[in-house]
C-alpha cells in the first residue's frame, strides 16, 4: 500500500507538470478547443452530402461515432512526441534521478492525456450536438459509449508513451503522424465497409477504430449499429473494445516501464 501511494502521489505531480506545461501553451490550447468543431462541420456538411447511410437516417449521427473514434486514435501521436521531446531533451534522465516511483512518469503522461481527452471529447459532443447528433438510449448508455472512448484512449496512451521513449527522437516520431491516417481511415468510421474490396473490408471489419465506431453507434443509438450478420468484432463491439484495452495496458504498460528504465542504463 505505502508503494501504490508513493506512485499515486508521483504520478499525479507529474500529472500537474502536463498541465501547468498545457498552459503555458495558448497556440495548443486553442486547437484543443477548436479542432473537435471545426473536424464536425468539415466531415458533416461536406461528406454528408455524398454518403447514403446505410438503412437510411442522417450522415451527421452516423459520421459522430466515426470521429469519437478517429480522434481517440490519432491522440496517440501527441504522447508519443512529448515522451521522445522529453527523452531526447534529458528531462527523462533527471527524472530517472530523482526518488520518484517507476510507474509514475509514464503514470503522469497517461493521466494527462486522459484529462485532456475529457476537454477534447466534451467540445467534440457540443459541437456534434449544434449541427444535430443526438443520443437516442438515454444516459446510462450514452455515459457508457464515452467511457469506452476514454478507456480505449487511455490504453492506446501507454502504447504512445513506449513507442516516444523507445525512439527518443521528437522528429522522427513526429514523421510518424501520416501513419495515423490509414488506421483511421480503413474502418467503417466515415463510409460503410460494403463497398470494399474483400481483403480490405477485411481489415477495416477488425480494425480497432469500426470496433469503437459500432460500440458508440449502438450505445448512442446512431445509425449503422450492428445488423446482425456482420463479423464478430462489429457485432460485439462493446466486448470487442474491452478486449483491444485489455490487450493494450496487458502488453504496454509493462514495456513503457522496462523502457523508461533501460534508457538510464
Amino acid at each position: 500500500m505505502t508503494a501504490l501511494r508513493w506512485t499515486v502521489s508521483d504520478g499525479l505531480t507529474l500529472v500537474g507538470r502536463e498541465l501547468a506545461r498545457l498552459r503555458g501553451a495558448p497556440g495548443q490550447i486553442v486547437t484543443l478547443l477548436l479542432f473537435p468543431a471545426v473536424m464536425v462541420l468539415l466531415f458533416g456538411y461536406v461528406f454528408g452530402s455524398a454518403i447514403r447511410v446505410p438503412g437510411g437516417g442522417d450522415y451527421r449521427e452516423y459520421l459522430m461515432p466515426g470521429l469519437f473514434a478517429m480522434v481517440t486514435f490519432t491522440a496517440v501521436h501527441g504522447v508519443m512526441v512529448r515522451m521522445a521531446g522529453d527523452a531526447s531533451r534529458g528531462v527523462m534522465d533527471r527524472f530517472r534521478s530523482m526518488p520518484t516511483a517507476r510507474l509514475a512518469v509514464p503514470f503522469g503522461q497517461t493521466g494527462a492525456d486522459a484529462l485532456g481527452g475529457l476537454i477534447f471529447v466534451a467540445v467534440m459532443a457540443a459541437a456534434g450536438l449544434a449541427v444535430g447528433w443526438r443520443p437516442h438510449r438515454g444516459l446510462l448508455p450514452t455515459l457508457g459509449a464515452f467511457a469506452l472512448i476514454m478507456l480505449l484512449r487511455y490504453a492506446l496512451s501507454w502504447a504512445g508513451v513506449h513507442v516516444g521513449l523507445a525512439v527518443g527522437d521528437e522528429r522522427a516520431v513526429d514523421n510518424l503522424a501520416p501513419l495515423m491516417l490509414p488506421v483511421t481511415m480503413i474502418s467503417n468510421a466515415f463510409v460503410p465497409t460494403d463497398g470494399m474490396p474483400a481483403w480490405l473490408r477485411f481489415v477495416a471489419d477488425w480494425n480497432p477504430v469500426s470496433a469503437l465506431t459500432a460500440a458508440c453507434r449502438q450505445l448512442f443509438g446512431n445509425p449503422g449499429g450492428p445488423a446482425g450478420n456482420g463479423p464478430w468484432p462489429l457485432e460485439h463491439p462493446v466486448t470487442a473494445v474491452l478486449l483491444w484495452s485489455a490487450a493494450l495496458l496487458a502488453v504496454f504498460v509493462p514495456l513503457s516501464v522496462r523502457t523508461f528504465l533501460r534508457r538510464g542504463r
